[in-house]
Formats: C-alpha cells, sequence, structure tokens
C-alpha cells in the first residue's frame, strides 16, 4: 500500500481582505505608429521592385 503524506496548508482568510480589482489598460499608440511605419516602408519597397522591373525588362 501507498504510503499518504498529510500536508499542513496554511489557512488563508479571504474574508478580511477587499476585492482588488486590476484593470488592464495597455497603451498601444506607439506600435500602432510602428506597425503604420512598417507597412509604408513595405509599400514603398514593392512599389521600388515593381517600377524597377519595368525598366530592366
Amino acid at each position: 500500500m501507498a504510503k499518504k503524506n498529510k500536508r499542513s496548508t496554511p489557512s488563508v482568510s479571504v474574508a478580511n481582505t477587499p476585492p482588488q480589482k486590476f484593470e488592464f489598460n495597455p497603451d498601444y499608440s506607439m506600435v500602432k505608429k510602428d506597425l503604420k511605419r512598417i507597412g509604408a516602408l513595405a509599400g514603398s519597397f514593392i512599389l521600388i521592385l515593381v517600377l524597377l522591373s519595368f525598366f530592366l525588362k
């Protein structure tokens, strides 16, 4: 038979602690700015490649 280990668990009093509300409100303005810049750079690179393909043919 297996031994049963008895562990002492600390009792936490939940009734005395007030409920805590954590509001997660991140600011994504810098991320949006970076994504717009990446999109503009990607679009300009693609446009340059298309224009070069016409001139190099």
